[in-house]
């Protein structure tokens, strides 16, 4: 799989969603696109999801990725933002899989070892670091902007290596028969 990719990551918030594309392989990346979509707070709910997928498919028909990688949502003390933040979230799957995108779910910790070398690299490190991977200047603002790009790296790099996880699996299943013990 050393042929290039093009990712659309989705840093998903309701206020600020953080939109990134990188193409590129394992190792190697260039930025194609970063944005922020954004929907007024005292917006009602409905129009702002409505909003969001508006974008969302803009970015889709104007990128054209070949996978879209999303933040997956982790617990938080404030269920509203974590409800915000799931919602935006499944508005970009929605409109990734409507058009037959294949979608992964990256956790923050997942997403910031793999930029930074530590799971626990705190937000300006990302954005550091994502500038530096991507030859940038400085790093993208909002940090949502960064975090989108971060995702999509992830994706980037992690993708063949869970592609060839995944077909050791299928085929083990495979010669087991469905995989049940006898």
């Amino acid at each position: 799989m050393g042929s290039a990719m093009r990712v659309l990551g989705v840093d998903p918030g309701l206020t600020r969603c953080g939109l990134g594309v990188v193409e590129g392989s394992p190792g190697r990346a260039s930025l194609v696109a970063v944005g922020v979509a954004r929907t007024p707070a005292d917006a009602p709910l409905g129009l702002r999801l409505v909003a969001l997928e508006r974008e969302f498919e803009t970015w889709l028909d104007l990128h054209r990725p070949d996978a879209v990688a999303v933040e997956r949502v982790f617990s938080q003390a404030n269920v509203r933002t974590v409800m915000g933040t799931a919602q935006a979230g499944a508005v970009a799957i929605t409109c990734a899989a409507r058009r037959g995108l294949p979608v992964v779910l990256h956790t923050p910790s997942e997403v910031k070892a793999a930029v930074t070398g530590s799971g626990r690299a705190d937000k300006a490190q990302v954005g550091f670091m994502v500038a530096r991977l991507l030859r940038l200047a400085e790093p993208p603002k909002p940090a949502d902007a960064a975090d989108a790009l971060a995702l999509a790296i992830c994706h980037l790099w992690r993708a063949p290596g869970q592609a060839r996880l995944a077909a050791s699996v299928a085929a083990a299943t495979a010669l087991t028969g469905s995989g049940a013990a006898r």
